[in-house]
């Protein structure tokens, strides 16, 4: 996974409440286990017209103005069915980091799994943040992963982030990549412990 250490970018404001995953990936889509090529898809029935298939010119991702790897979405962000592929479809779109005042559970471990950062911020700062985004959207927004921050129009607040999952965003790691780093101390732990037990045998 690639690393997140800090994010000074554009924002895409989203500010529609209980956005679930059958939105952000519809179903019909969830025939690949490749996690590439669902950015194609994401907000799919938003994006384009159901009938002719053309790109929705008011929909937010159709505005040229709008861009940038961070989304800035309404509460309860990612709430619904436990689809993996919803974290998939934002990454492969070119997000780093999604903003709310709420996360689904399951979908903010499925984000953190496949490096995006959800962050989770009062509900004050998250309106102002949309209302600079949608009136400028010039406007640029600063996530810092290690102080756990996030900072736009000279405003700043920290989230909170597992102390597990910060150390895999900030090195790209995934599960697999975490043991492996953890390779040396694991051989040197057992090297201990087969010595040990030599010694208690004689």
């Amino acid at each position: 996974m690639q690393k997140l250490t800090l994010i000074q970018s554009q924002a895409v404001p989203l500010p529609a409440e209980n956005i679930d995953t059958d939105q952000i990936i519809p179903a019909r889509f969830l025939k690949s286990i490749d996690k590439t090529g669902f950015g194609n898809n994401l907000f799919r029935d938003w994006r384009y017209n159901v009938h002719t298939h053309e790109p929705n010119p008011d929909f937010v991702l159709n505005k040229p103005e709008y861009k940038g790897e961070i989304l800035v979405a309404g509460n309860n962000f990612g709430c619904g069915s436990s689809r993996e592929h919803a974290a998939w479809a934002l990454t492969d779109y070119g997000f780093k980091v999604v903003v709310s005042s709420y996360f689904a559970d399951i979908f903010k471990g499925n984000a953190l799994n496949n490096g995006l950062l959800p962050v989770k911020i009062s509900e004050g700062f998250l309106k102002e943040i949309l209302a600079s985004v949608t009136d400028h959207p010039e406007t640029s927004i600063t996530v810092n992963v290690e102080d756990q921050s996030i900072t736009c129009n000279g405003k700043t607040e920290n989230f909170e982030l597992d102390p597990y999952k910060k150390i895999c965003l900030i090195n790209g790691y995934d599960d697999i990549d975490f043991l492996i780093s953890k390779k040396a101390s694991i051989e040197e732990f057992e090297q201990k412990t087969k010595t040990q037990k030599i010694y208690e045998q004689q």
